[in-house]
Order: structure tokens, then sequence, then C-alpha cells
């Protein structure tokens, strides 16, 4: 008996790319081939509202289990017909009761939010899916959105419902194969034995095949069922998803399954094929941006065909969303946003180059506004006097002649204009240049806006110097936040007590910020600090990893 199976969901996932308007006929055929080529299960569509969406056929958007009928045959008696269910978004009261006619079964899907703020409703569409006899399919969306904690929480409610299947999703095609790994493993250990792994991918990073390969080794070790999501050549928004003549190949050839694999290539060529010529989908940058940045499909749409950009700049712009946000889609926010974006952006690659004159090969020495710039003086003066490094100020301007000064903050650049005159001055692009004698560098390349903090200037300056390659870093007053100090600062005019309360979690981030940047840029340049830091174990930390 075979422990794996093929769920092909190209009526339902992948009809998203066309807005699910497959002809009755081509549907009635697709649903029809594949139970003749012998695929397990076969999604037929979504169930939506009926008040909301008005079915008039043509379309895999029904409105009643009824509407599906005409698309299962139940001549085919091992295969199992199913729809898709999003909470929130059918009226599940309306729900006929199972009568053997129509699909067989019903996958449920809720995100994360949805089960935190409606845990009891959640659970009562379930039992009312349950009650009304048809085999449940669990989808917990987005997987990697939870933590173990959190997981190991949604498996304990599987077991005491009890569906037919419980299903990993990476719905933001952002997983890797550690995550595969850890998801799996956490859910095979805790779930009852005799619930299905429901395995469904998408390819932002070309790992669909490999990922189900991997779950099918993983399973291999029990008696799990396993149950592996694909569609025909993979048709899908964006990426697309698992192509299931690939999973189909595997298992005819690796497990000897009794797929007509022959059967599948003539579908795509009759079905697939002219859909291909007029959407694009498969492994593409803006694709894999969407992984990256865990987001909606269609926001790479929309920044694709609306803005025509360039594929960094998508990322960018992704990057500006917040992280909850970026999982929907809202086009006015976008549009705000890529109006803010292109305000701040400037092409630097020549300032860059000038700066690489100046850096590149060369010791930098960073001086940071904290109070051991006054306490550490002599030593400060001591070493720039005989170590001639390149002197880098944050947010002010130093008392050495040949210093450089780098301005991340406007207030600063603003205060200090009559200190600025004479001196290299180097600003990111948010901040609006007084002189044609700065040197701008593009604001969106020195940021990572996966930080609560990152418009700290020291970290921006950093991100700087990633792209000069200086052979050495030398930083002082680089000393971390103290709520019990009275000075935290070289001069008081930086102080500001409303940040207090904040210095215990801005010090965890800038922990965080400065170990990617040291493990970025070494061993090509080095790190080094002359006065105390609450930094200073990064730099002893990494040197006794990478010895």
């Amino acid at each position: 008996m075979k422990n794996v199976r093929v769920l092909d969901c190209t009526l339902r996932d992948g009809g998203r790319i066309i807005n699910c308007a497959f002809s009755d006929q081509e549907a009635k055929e697709i649903s029809q081939r594949l139970a003749d080529a012998k695929i397990d299960i076969i999604e037929i569509g979504f169930l939506r509202d009926w008040r909301k969406v008005a079915y008039k056929g043509n379309s895999t958007f029904f409105t009643d289990v009824d509407q599906m009928r005409a698309f299962v045959n139940k001549s085919r008696k091992n295969t199992l017909y199913t729809a898709f269910i999003d909470f929130g978004m059918c009226d599940i009261d309306s729900l006929k009761p199972y009568d053997g006619t129509s699909i067989d079964a019903i996958r449920f899907g809720f995100t994360k939010k949805n089960y935190a703020e409606q845990k009891d409703e959640v659970i009562r569409w379930i039992e009312v899916i349950k009650e009304r006899g048809y085999k449940l399919f669990i989808q917990g969306v987005n997987s990697l959105n939870y933590s173990d904690r959190e997981l190991l929480e949604i498996v304990d409610m599987v077991n005491s419902v009890h569906p037919y299947s419980f299903g990993i999703v990476d719905t933001y095609g952002a997983m890797y194969m550690d995550d595969v790994d850890r998801l799996y493993g956490l859910i095979d250990h805790n779930m009852d034995s005799d619930i299905c792994i429901n395995f469904h991918s998408h390819n932002n990073y070309q790992l669909s095949f490999a990922f189900a390969q991997e779950v099918i080794k993983l399973s291999g070790t029990g008696n799990r069922q396993i149950i592996i999501d694909g569609t025909l050549g993979g048709m899908g928004k964006v990426a697309g998803n698992l192509n299931t003549e690939l999973i189909v190949d595997y298992l005819v050839r690796k497990k000897h399954y009794d797929y007509e694999f022959e059967d599948i290539l003539d579908m795509i060529d009759d079905y697939i094929y002219k859909y291909s010529l007029n959407h694009k989908w498969g492994y593409s940058t803006p694709a894999m941006l969407a992984g990256v940045y865990k987001s909606h499909p269609n926001n790479i749409i929309y920044l694709t065909e609306k803005f025509r950009l360039d594929t960094k700049d998508i990322g960018k712009i992704l990057s500006m969303i917040d992280p909850g946000t970026r999982q929907r889609y809202d086009y006015d926010n976008i549009q705000r946003l890529y109006t803010e974006y292109v305000a701040d952006k400037v092409d630097d690659r020549n300032q860059i180059d000038l700066l690489k004159k100046q850096i590149e090969g060369k010791e930098v020495f960073i001086m940071v506004p904290g109070n051991s710039l006054n306490t550490y003086r002599p030593e400060i003066d001591n070493y720039i006097s005989e170590n001639k490094p390149v002197v880098i100020s944050v947010n002010f301007v130093a008392d050495y002649s040949e210093a450089m000064s780098f301005f991340g903050n406007a207030k600063r650049y603003s205060r200090l204009k009559g200190k600025r005159e004479g001196r290299m001055v180097i600003i990111s692009s948010n901040i609006k240049s007084d002189t044609k004698e700065d040197i701008v560098v593009n604001y969106h390349s020195i940021i990572n806006r996966g930080y609560k903090y990152f418009e700290n200037s020291t970290i921006m300056l950093l991100s700087l110097l990633k792209r000069v390659n200086p052979k050495r870093i030398t930083m002082a007053g680089f000393d971390g936040f103290d709520e019990c100090s009275e000075m935290n600062y070289s001069d008081t005019s930086f102080q500001n007590e409303r940040h207090i309360a904040e210095f215990k979690e801005l010090n965890e981030e800038l922990t965080k910020m400065f170990e990617e940047i040291v493990e970025t840029m070494t061993p090509g340049c080095s790190f080094s600090m002359i006065t105390p830091s609450k930094f200073e174990k990064v730099i002893e930390d990494h040197c006794i990893l990478r010895s």
C-alpha cells in the first residue's frame, strides 16, 4: 500500500492566476483526465459565500457543493474530490451535508491571526464541516508564521478534533530545507499517527520539488500517510506551485506507483500551455523576493506591472511594508510607499567610487558619540596619532581636522551647519542636503527594515562601509545605552529622555545588527574597540568562532 498520495489543485490554486476562470467544459475535462491518470485527490475549486459571489458557471469559485457535482466522477472509486474553504470567506452554516454525489472532502484554511482572535469560531467551522459528513483537511496557512510553541498548540487542537489531514503550508514560498525538516519533525512527533500530513509549497526558491522529496523521505521512517500538492505545469500566481508532472514522474520511477505520467504531459499541452502564453509564472527574481519578504503575490504583481521597477527596488519597497501587512495587499499603501521611496532614492555609484578611493584597503576609525569619547580621550588621541586611520564621526563633527562626518539624522545635520563647513560630509539620501559638497549615499541601501531601530546612524555607517571595503574598523564611543546612567552621550545635546525606556530593546537590536555586519565583513575586514562597549563581546565571540 502506498503511503504517498498526490493532490492536484490546478483548478483551485493554479487557477488563481486566471481568477479561476476555467470554462465548465475545460474544468470537467481536466478533472476527468486527472482521475483517469490515477491522481489520488482532485481539488475542484474554492467554496465562497453565496452572498458575495454570484456563481454563473465558467468559474471554479463555487458557492454550493451542488454546483461541483458536474465536475466529480463517482465511477472513479479511488479518487477523492475536495474543495477549499478560507475562514471568513464562506457561509459555513449553509454548507449542505455530504450525500455522496459531489465532493468528498473540504480543505479548511485559517491564519494564525484568525486562530488567535477567533479561536472558538475557527473550531466551530471545523466542527460544522465534520458534522456535515465531509473528510476534513485542516490547512494552517503560512506554517512559518508559527513559533514551535504556537504550532504545538495547533497540533493539540488538531489531535482533539481529529481531521483526515493536517497541512504544512509554505504560503509565501519562504521555506528552506531546514524549515521543512523542523516543521515536519515537530508535527510528526506530536500529532496522532493516523492523521495525514499534507504538504503544500510555492516555488519562489525553486525548492518545491526538493521539498516534496524530503517530505517523502521523512515519511519513510514511520507509518504516516503523506499528501503532496501540485498543479499541472506548476501553474499558479508568481512563482507557482510544485509541478504535478514532476512529483508523478518521481513516484513512478522511484516508488513504482501506477500514475499515468504521459497522460499528465498531454494535459499540460492540451490545457495549460495556452495559459502560459499570456500569464507568466515560475521562478523569477521578483518571485524570489516574495519569498524573502514573505509577501502576498499580488504585491509583487502590482509593483512589477504598475511601476516597472528594477528588481532591487521591488525588494526595498517590500521591506518598507509592515511584515503583517505584507501578507495581504493594499495598493493605496504601496502607492504611498513607492512615492516615499522614489523621493529618497539616489544613484550613488559615483559617490561610492569616491569613498572607495578614500577608504578601500585602509583602517577606518569610527567615533560614535558615547560618553567614553570623553573619558577615554587621551587613548583616542594617541591611537589616531600613531595609526593615522581614516576618521569618521557619527552625527557630529570631530575635532580632528582631517576627520569626515557621517549624518543619518536630519536634526543633527541641520544643527551643525556651521561646524560642517570645510569638512568632508557623508549623508544618507533621506536627509535634505544644504550644499553641493555633501556626499549623498542611497538611504535604502544602508538600512535593514527587519529591525525596529533600523535608522541607528552607527549601523547605517557600518552598512555603508561594507560597500567600500576597508581592511580594518576600529571603534570608540560605541558604548551602548544604560538607563541607570545620567550620561550616555559625549554631548548632552544628544540625550533624549523619551528613549530611556527603550534602552534594553535598543541594545538587543544593536547587538543583532552589529553581529550581522561583523559576520558579513570578516575576515576581509577586522574589527576592534578601544573604549568599553556593551557590544565588544560580538567581536570577541566572532574571533573565537573564526579561530
